[in-house]
């Protein structure tokens, strides 16, 4: 597939694609510790209950949707709301392209403009990499200026194994003693 890629927010009318990118994690990886694929209509409420605050972004090539990177609440507690957890997932043909720094960084800008200052990221690892688990995610996220921030040991059970659980961490705006105030999606201008 050839031509530009663009970076649009996602629709719920988008579910049935990106459900056909994020199944295979599910279905084939440790990357996400869903044991099954969730049913399109639930998917559709999970994009839509994103986009009622934060950014929900897709990419697209020749109109095709090929990858998808979403924000969404670290906490439900007050005192949790200019930090949000990080979510990228590219079609498998389209890892190592430049598509995933591409997505982190418009939701990184538009982050930005919610007054959102710390992002951070879970990542499902294993020591030694196998036929469901690599590491190219705790590379992307360095690469990206993450560090780590918290590595949690056999946490997660999936294929007979266990996983662990890596967060990172990312500071993209000044942390400030008169934070200004979170701005929902619907509030800010997203050009």
């Amino acid at each position: 597939m050839t031509g530009k890629i663009e970076i649009r927010m996602a629709k719920p009318e988008d579910a049935a694609a990106l459900l056909d990118i994020y199944a295979p994690y599910v279905l084939n990886t440790g990357v996400t510790y869903e044991y099954e694929v969730p049913e399109e209509e639930i998917f559709r409420k999970r994009i839509e209950t994103v986009l009622q605050k934060y950014p929900y972004l897709v990419a697209t090539q020749a109109g095709k949707i090929i990858g998808y990177a979403y924000a969404k609440e670290l906490g439900e507690r007050a005192a949790f709301s200019h930090s949000v957890e990080t979510v990228i997932y590219l079609g498998r043909e389209q890892r190592g392209k430049g598509i995933g720094k591409l997505l982190y960084g418009e939701l990184e800008r538009i982050l930005k403009l919610q007054q959102i200052t710390n992002l951070y990221a879970a990542v499902s690892y294993r020591e030694n990499e196998d036929e469901t688990i690599t590491h190219a995610s705790p590379r992307f996220h360095l690469a990206m200026g993450y560090r780590k921030a918290a590595h949690f040991s056999k946490c997660g059970y999936k294929f007979g194994r266990w996983y662990d659980l890596v967060w990172y961490e990312k500071h993209i705006s000044a942390h400030s003693e008169n934070q200004s105030e979170f701005l929902p999606i619907g509030c800010i201008t997203v050009v």
